[in-house]
């Protein structure tokens, strides 16, 4: 591994934010602003092709998290590539997730014989406006952000969006299928007070019904303008 890899390695550090949305057996990283792409693993780099500076960036800093993360559980040298359905090949006997978004990248990995599936999300608070609530949220859902005192609504709209984005990626990891905003509906529990649990339940029939019996719990932190949302499935 290259000097500039190793420097950029240590600027991911064990993420307690994002760990503790989890039970015992999760390990996660974080990096605080864009990655170096030229830290990556060439297999990882590869896969980079010609993309712009920010999207570069915010790539390698999910990637550099996810290193670290499993360096906690003894996996080092492993480039993380990604498969046809653009997900990450996390070692074989380990599952994971990987969210970026401006300023900040962080990864999830467990071994696979204590959970079946993970997933995680970050959203900037402010980004998922007003206007985007029909296109992510149900009717239920708009109701309740409405009833929100308006300094409330950014950081709940943008709640959501990361639960669900999170829930999507776990179920993922089960289903393989694709799953629409509007497929499910929130409930968040324990609102008001960061962090906090949020219900999915199905508004379709899902596959993951067939798996797992609704609903689904996950969890959500909050700090300064970061929302970061995780689901966990035992194995």
């Amino acid at each position: 591994m290259s000097e500039s890899s190793e420097s950029r390695l240590s600027e991911a550090a064990a993420s307690p934010l994002l760990v503790s949305l989890f039970a015992d057996g999760a390990v996660a990283a974080e990096l605080r602003g864009a990655g170096i792409a030229e830290g990556l693993y060439p297999e990882e780099l590869e896969e980079l092709g010609g993309a712009i500076a920010r999207r570069a960036g915010e790539y390698a800093a999910g990637r550099l998290s996810a290193r670290l993360a499993l360096a906690q559980l003894g996996i080092r040298e492993f480039p993380l590539r990604r498969g046809e359905d653009r997900r990450p090949l996390w070692p074989q006997g380990v599952v994971g997730s990987i969210t970026h978004t401006r300023g900040f990248g962080g990864a999830v990995a467990a071994r696979r014989e204590r959970y079946r599936s993970i997933g995680v999300d970050a959203e900037r608070i402010g980004r998922v406006g007003r206007h985007l609530w029909p296109k992510i949220c149900t009717g239920a859902e708009c109701a309740w952000l409405d009833l929100l005192p308006p300094d409330r609504q950014d950081q709940a709209g943008a709640v959501i969006f990361s639960a669900k984005e999170a829930f999507y990626k776990c179920q993922y990891g089960v289903t393989e299928s694709w799953v629409g905003f509007h497929d499910v509906e929130l409930d968040p529990l324990d609102w008001g007070q960061p962090p906090g649990s949020f219900s999915v339940r199905p508004t379709v029939a899902l596959r993951l019904a067939q798996e797992l019996a609704p609903p689904w719990i996950g969890h959500y932190a909050v700090e300064a303008d970061l929302v970061v949302s995780g689901m966990a499935f035992a194995a």
